[in-house]
């Protein structure tokens, strides 16, 4: 059967020791190969594993690919406690050592320099969300408070239609208030990070309830402002919960978000 080699990371040449555990199914050996002062750690598999008609299927069933996905992190998670990583995307295979060395002789200033670029450095990702009920509650307060002065002269019935205006004015205002709301976060968060980027937001699951997603930062952050890059996140959502925003920050995770794209070409 046709073999390949599939890609969890690259590193710093000579900083990775032999790593324990297995490959990406539960019974490769992991294996580190150096490259032009670049270390990749692979394991051999199947090709049809994951190229070809048979790994169409398998890559469709979340049971096949949960555990490898799982497996896959946790290789490159093990790496970062030894090296700064490129982290490879699930499933990069290379049919041979060349190949694979082609691609980082081809891409090697790239690569050294993103290694430069997150080394002392975690990304965090921070996820947003928005309870609309809450959220029109608090502006339709906030409005209240600003007219109270004239709504209290008012005949009751007037009143009445006055603060039913307001409320419509609240339920208009709500997407321009969250994202006001948090843009004025991410200035914050901006302030104690590298780097950020906007990714793309995922539904929040139905055990959520009504809370609809809003947005999905990454943030790369230097690690010795971490504690407070967490702290910030816990205290935006300790002061905009109340009004129906919230915040919700993890990490450190793999560089993802930052990874340029490797050159391709005349790799076989």
């Amino acid at each position: 059967m046709p073999t390949a080699l599939y890609l969890f990371c690259l590193a710093r040449g000579g900083r990775v020791p032999t790593l324990a555990g297995t490959g990406i199914s539960g019974h490769e050996i992991l294996v580190t190969k150096d490259f032009f002062g670049v270390t990749a750690v692979v394991c051999e598999v199947a090709q049809d594993d994951f190229a070809g008609p048979s790994a169409e299927t398998q890559l469709q069933d979340l049971g096949w690919v949960g555990p490898r996905a799982v497996r896959h992190e946790q290789v490159i998670e093990e790496v970062m406690g030894y090296s700064p990583v490129f982290p490879a995307r699930f499933g990069a295979l290379f049919y041979s050592a060349e190949s694979l060395a082609r691609l980082v002789e081809l891409n090697l200033e790239l690569i050294n320099g993103f290694l430069d670029e997150v080394t002392d450095n975690e990304e965090w990702s921070v996820k947003g969300s928005v309870s609309k009920t809450k959220a029109v509650a608090e502006i339709f307060s906030d409005k209240l408070k600003s007219a109270a002065g004239g709504l209290s002269s008012l005949p009751p019935g007037i009143r009445y239609f006055k603060e039913r205006q307001i409320r419509a004015e609240a339920d208009k205002q709500l997407t321009s208030w969250v994202r006001k709301a948090c843009n004025a976060v991410a200035d914050e968060l901006v302030a104690y990070s590298t780097k950020s980027r906007q990714r793309k937001v995922i539904s929040l699951p139905k055990e959520e309830g009504e809370r609809e997603a809003v947005v999905n930062w990454a943030f790369l952050v230097n690690s010795s402002r971490v504690r407070e890059f967490v702290n910030l996140v816990n205290d935006a959502n300790a002061r905009r919960s109340a009004g129906g925003l919230f915040f919700e920050c993890s990490g450190p995770w793999p560089p993802y978000s930052f990874c340029p794209s490797l050159r391709m070409e005349s790799v076989a």
